[in-house]
């Protein structure tokens, strides 16, 4: 598996990482055995949050780490209404207690909330230094968001922004992407499959997506990871709750695209107008 410098944080992450959204309703077990084999095979970026199955997905991330702590690049989140000075000392606490751990590597705030951000990255800082987290960033933060917590922490403090990013959803590389390049800030794509909006086969994208697969013996979806994954800021981390899916995912850190397979996807899957908004889901 690939690996890349992580922002300014001089610490190398796989590109491919492993998400945990909505995993509380998938089967227990074989979720479990996902990450295991993820892990396996060098999807050792694993990003969780509180919010997910309100703790129930960070302590099925808990198990699934035990005895390979010290492998995994680990990364939380703590909900904005958590995010008060004090309530995100205490939402760090509860997060490390469900996940096994002493330490994350990366502490992320959920979204722009209704608490100060001056408060919130002040905690970040408490929890770095107390050594609880090696690194803090964002998600889901538009260039106005970025710009005020760069304002508030200052340059080489912020590790990622975590954002929508998939064939059909590219808004954040009018704006966003190119300000967290400018900045030395890593872009971790979330939900890279769309959430149920992944090209259908007979649909003109879909040809072109499926066109490239066969010409590298491989799937649509590694081809769509490989794209998303092009540049030196950008790593994704594509959800599994099942070891097959895992396994196709992972091969996609395999995949070299030429740059005439770049250039089909870029005029298969067009950028978009520039949006008012930061699209989330």
């Amino acid at each position: 598996m690939d690996k890349r410098v992580f922002g300014l944080t001089g610490v190398e992450v796989p590109v491919l990482g492993q998400g945990t959204w909505q995993m509380e309703g998938d089967d227990r077990g074989a979720a479990l055995r996902a990450l295991q084999v993820g892990l396996d095979l060098g999807m050792t970026h694993v990003d969780t949050a509180e919010l997910y199955g309100y703790g129930d997905v960070e302590s099925l991330v808990g198990e699934a780490l035990a005895g390979r702590r010290d492998e995994v690049f680990l990364v939380s989140k703590v909900m904005p209404n958590n995010a008060t000075y004090e309530g995100t000392l205490q939402a760090c606490e509860r997060s490390l207690k469900r996940l096994r751990t002493d330490r994350l590597d990366c502490y992320l705030l959920h979204w722009p909330g209704p608490h100060p951000l001056e408060e919130t990255l002040r905690a970040f800082e408490r929890l770095r230094t107390d050594g609880k987290i090696r690194a803090w960033g964002v998600s889901n933060f538009d260039v106005d968001d970025l710009e005020e917590a760069l304002a508030i922490a200052g340059p080489g403090r912020m590790a990622c922004n975590q954002v929508l990013y998939h064939l059909r959803e590219r808004h954040i590389e009018h704006r966003v992407l190119p300000w967290c390049e400018r900045h030395g800030v890593a872009v971790v794509g979330y939900s890279p499959f769309g959430s149920g909006d992944f090209p259908e086969p007979d649909s003109p994208d879909g040809r072109v997506l499926a066109e490239v697969a066969r010409a590298h013996g491989a799937t649509p979806r590694q081809v769509a990871l490989g794209f998303l994954m092009r540049r030196r800021s950008l790593f994704c981390i594509p959800k599994a709750s099942h070891e097959a899916h895992t396994r196709d995912n992972a091969a996609a850190g395999r995949l070299r695209l030429t740059a005439q397979d770049l250039a089909r996807l870029e005029e298969a899957f067009p950028p978009g107008p520039v949006q008012r908004e930061l699209p989330v889901v």
